[in-house]
């Protein structure tokens, strides 16, 4: 589980007319669909989530952060459950 990449999707998909991002985590379209494709490198995945959360400011920034905490936390927690 430590090698896997989590996706910034938060689940308020709504991409801004005017940048073309995700107002929930701040990528493409294209950026969305290179995270479900088999050979994207764990190193893209890695960037991409820099550079996407750059993008987001404020308070939506600040969302999105406690977020994807939450939705990682979970995921190592559920994780652990399934391997004990």
């Amino acid at each position: 589980m430590k090698d896997k990449i989590i996706s910034p999707c938060i689940n308020i998909c709504k991409t801004n007319p005017i940048t073309g991002f995700c107002n929930g985590c701040g990528r493409t379209i294209e950026e969305i669909s290179l995270w479900g494709k088999v050979n994207t490198s764990n190193e893209w995945k890695k960037n991409n989530l820099k550079e996407s959360t750059n993008r987001l400011e404020g308070l939506q920034r600040k969302f999105f952060e406690k977020a994807y905490k939450k939705k990682v936390l979970k995921k190592l927690l559920s994780f652990k459950r399934k391997n004990n």
